[in-house]
């Protein structure tokens, strides 16, 4: 079977949420195979991480706006995403 996580790096934030849903909706439903069940929870945890990864990135951006004594938003910093 191929990697679970294979192109999970390349989906977007939304996409991976999506199938992510789709797959805790599809184990809930408890009518999946069990050597299935393993193989789409395998690729869920791989979907969990990037939306973790892509929420830390986004938190780290919004972290770089930067604001003067008002408040008002002057600017971004740029970020070092390691």
């Amino acid at each position: 079977m191929a990697d679970p996580a294979a192109d999970v790096k390349k989906l977007s934030f939304e996409r991976a949420i999506e199938e992510l849903e789709s797959i805790v909706k599809r184990l809930e439903d408890g009518k999946v195979p069990l050597e299935e069940s393993v193989a789409i929870y395998e690729r869920g945890e791989a979907l969990k991480r990037r939306c973790e990864e892509l929420l830390r990135t986004a938190e780290a951006r919004v972290d770089k706006i930067t604001t003067d004594s008002s408040g008002a938003v002057t600017g971004t910093t740029p970020l070092d995403v390691e």
